[in-house]
């Protein structure tokens, strides 16, 4: 039966996929079992600042399948707008989940991402948590992602010989995004999702902050602080100006 249809929700003219977490995974399940290339993507207010000046990332998240909410920034944008998302999906939390989903479903994941060791140490303790979970490769992030280069060619080819249904590509924003956009064409696996700092956290290289902060809206707090000299610039002039955006935005009617 094909799904209900569903109006995305505009936010700086990225269009955002309502989702809850129960029906992002029953989309991706969906997604496996057709055997599609589908690609998936998520938006906080970091990405969507990126995409306010990043033409080609633009179009990366227009050509997605789905694309999800992963902060409460883009909710509070979206009600400032007029709409409403019913729910933020941190990668953090919900990597667990989508290990779960395909452990339980008897689907395949590759992890591409962090640095060297990262990802083999993140499937690992996913299989700890989820036994049945079927790990097709993991490979780190730090190779030339350039197009043609031989190490890009030999990392598709490597996912491709893996052939999974679920691949997981964590480089951050937007290099991430950017690199799907170049090279999803050519990748075999059925559901390609960008995770940023997913591995990492799945690893236990990287922290969470204080639940009373990650459990209240205030993610973006708690990162800030365990990496307060990576993200200072990100959030701390990044929030306001994506506010500032979105308050100009709702004034202009929609325009920039």
């Amino acid at each position: 039966m094909e799904p209900a249809v569903r109006r995305r929700v505009e936010v700086l003219g990225v269009g955002v996929d309502p989702l809850t977490a129960d029906a992002l995974e029953a989309e991706i399940a969906r997604f496996v079992r057709e055997g599609r290339r589908a690609t998936v993507l998520n938006v906080n207010a970091h990405c969507l600042n990126l995409a306010c000046r990043n033409g080609r990332l633009r179009a990366a998240l227009r050509r997605a399948d789905l694309v999800f909410c992963d902060g409460e920034g883009v909710r509070l944008a979206a009600r400032l707008l007029g709409e409403r998302l019913p729910e933020r999906i941190t990668y953090a939390d919900w990597v667990w989940r989508l290990a779960g989903l395909a452990a339980a479903r008897g689907f395949s994941v590759y992890l591409l991402g962090a640095r060297p060791g990262v990802a083999a140490e993140a499937a690992r303790r996913l299989r700890e948590r989820h036994p049945r979970l079927r790990v097709a490769g993991a490979h780190h992030g730090y190779f030339d992602r350039r197009p043609g280069s031989p190490e890009n060619e030999e990392v598709v080819r490597r996912v491709n010989a893996a052939d999974p249904d679920i691949l997981l590509v964590g480089f951050g924003m937007p290099e991430q995004e950017l690199w799907l956009l170049e090279n999803r064409g050519r990748l075999t696996a059925r559901v390609a999702l960008t995770c940023g700092a997913a591995l990492d956290y799945a690893s236990g290289r990287l922290r969470r902050g204080p639940r009373l902060l990650t459990e209240n809206g205030l993610e973006w707090l708690a990162r800030l602080a365990v990496e307060p000299r990576r993200l200072w610039r990100r959030y701390l002039v990044g929030n306001p100006l994506f506010v500032l955006r979105v308050l100009r935005w709702r004034l202009g009617g929609g325009r920039r």
